[in-house]
């Protein structure tokens, strides 16, 4: 027994060391961690579980059935975070660079089908170079069972992808379809195609890092909805954003004790708006003033600023927060600004989690790179979003919710459940000064007729007590009592229900 028991340590030593201690070196002296050293910081201390780590490809093309390391280039398995149930994949870049084989995407597959028989999140870490071209056409179909399974999965259970190194070719699609995707700065990057790719066909030369490295993602593409430093920190952020998610789409919000006042008042809060309409203000603030403990996790910090997005908790719950933010282009919507909010709202509804809107926007950005990029259609999706959600949706006008965009922004019309407005709230189709200019055309020339209308207009339209005195605000609250009637409101509504026609699926405007 003794010999039998002494075999199964040695296998899984040679199981353990991956592609051996030459790369785990070169792995560490890049700034990475192993794929096991990741598993181990990302879940629960001793909680890791590994599946099928003796598995090896069965390739006899190109002299591979001379080269076999059991784990395939992919480590496998279940823990937990926090206490909760979490599986995971990590690809092993010293084992033939984590390139994805046959048996490679079997082991994925079957922690995909695990995860969803347990109803629980899956986050995927990846490092490799793609498919492993000895196997042709079996990695190609390992990669669509893989793909397959991101589909079924969406809107079920929260699937995150963390970039931490390579990630090209046919990787890079099961991240796009998973709910969040992170990456380490400088050690990762994700393209379709490599430089080298790009420079025989379009002549380009490029480096890895500005094709397709974390500050592309996050700040121009929008794929990635964070980067961190390191590892560590990246690994870190991800158990922190775990607390924030359900197990799925039937679990209901976490609740975590919280010690904050229900009651608490931020009287700091009634002197947040400028005296002057079109001086800027951080709408973070007013989150961070409003949320359990000030704890707020921000998505896309650095991609469509001008609207902001991220989870945070009222009475121990989450909530995803959305805010025009007035310090970046006014708060305006624009095509970027509405595909960020958009998706953000559709991944709070799937999961039932409440969504709190806070609303300064003077309208959609003008312009023919917007119309020709159509602004219409993208700006139709965060419409969209907001109209189909059946989750408690609350809404604060602090400042200006001008034309449509007042619409879009979780308004009364279109689903909001609890609007309320700050006394400095202006609704309408239009700022006093444009509408009074085309009202009023005759008498531009006179300067106090403009004056006089303006103040009328302001006076009449831009009050919030006009949209008040119709029931599209349901009240005009002190700032200082904003997380209290927040709060108050989401209590109200927990147990909300509501009935959508059936149908195959909807024809979302993409």
């Amino acid at each position: 027994m003794k010999d039998i028991l002494d075999k199964l340590e040695e296998r899984r030593g040679r199981a353990r060391a991956g592609g051996g201690q030459a790369r785990i070196d070169a792995q560490h002296k890049r700034g990475k961690l192993t794929a096991r050293e990741r598993l181990e910081l990302l879940m629960d201390k001793g909680s890791f579980e590994e599946f099928d780590m003796f598995v090896e490809h069965r390739s006899a093309e190109f002299g591979m059935e001379k080269s076999r390391i059991p784990g395939d280039g992919v480590v496998t398995g279940w823990g937990t975070v926090n206490g909760r149930t979490v599986f995971a994949f990590a690809k092993d870049f010293t084992v033939f660079g984590g390139s994805l084989s046959e048996a490679h995407a079997q082991k994925i597959v079957k922690i995909q089908d695990m995860a969803m028989k347990a109803r629980a999140p899956i986050i995927g870490l990846f490092d490799a170079g793609g498919a492993r071209i000895q196997e042709g056409v079996a990695a190609l179909g390992g990669y669509g069972e893989v793909f397959k399974r991101n589909v079924i999965a969406s809107g079920v259970i929260p699937q995150i992808s963390v970039i931490m190194g390579p990630c090209a070719g046919g990787d890079v699609y099961s991240p796009a379809m998973t709910d969040f995707v992170f990456m380490v700065r400088d050690t990762s990057y994700m393209f379709v195609t490599g430089p080298d790719v790009v420079k025989t066909v379009t002549n380009e030369v490029v480096t890895a890092e500005e094709l397709g490295g974390a500050a592309v993602h996050t700040t121009k593409s929008g794929i990635a909805d964070g980067s961190y430093e390191n590892d560590v920190e990246c690994l870190l952020q991800m158990r922190r954003l775990l607390d924030f998610l359900p197990a799925n789409s039937e679990a209901g919000v976490p609740e975590w004790p919280s010690h904050d006042d229900l009651e608490r008042e931020e009287k700091s809060l009634d002197t947040l708006i400028p005296d002057n309409p079109n001086k800027p203000y951080d709408i973070k603030e007013l989150i961070l003033k409003i949320a359990d403990e000030g704890d707020f996790f921000e998505l896309q910090e650095a991609f469509a600023k001008n609207i902001v997005t991220g989870f945070g908790r009222i009475a121990g719950r989450s909530v995803g927060f959305v805010a025009n933010q007035p310090i970046v282009l006014a708060g305006v919507l624009d095509i970027d600004a509405s595909r960020k909010a958009a998706r953000f709202v559709r991944f709070c509804d799937a999961f039932g989690i409440p969504i709190v809107t806070f609303v300064d926007v003077p309208g959609f950005l003008p312009g023919t790179n917007q119309e020709y990029g159509a602004l219409i259609k993208h700006g139709a999706k965060l419409l969209f979003a907001y109209s189909q959600a059946t989750v408690p949706l609350v809404t604060v006008i602090t400042r200006k919710a001008f034309g449509g965009a007042y619409d879009v922004m979780a308004s009364k019309h279109i689903g909001g459940d609890v609007n309320y407005a700050w006394p400095t709230a202006q609704i309408a189709v239009m700022g006093a000064k444009g509408a009074v200019e085309i009202i009023f055309r005759a008498d531009i020339g006179d300067a106090k007729k403009i004056a006089a209308r303006t103040r009328e207009y302001e006076d009449r339209f831009l009050s919030p007590f006009a949209a008040a005195e119709r029931g599209y605000i349901d009240d005009v609250i002190m700032p200082r009592a904003t997380r209290s009637r927040i709060a108050k409101a989401l209590a109200m509504l927990r147990g909300k229900r509501v009935e959508m026609p059936a149908r195959k699926h909807d024809n979302l405007p993409l």
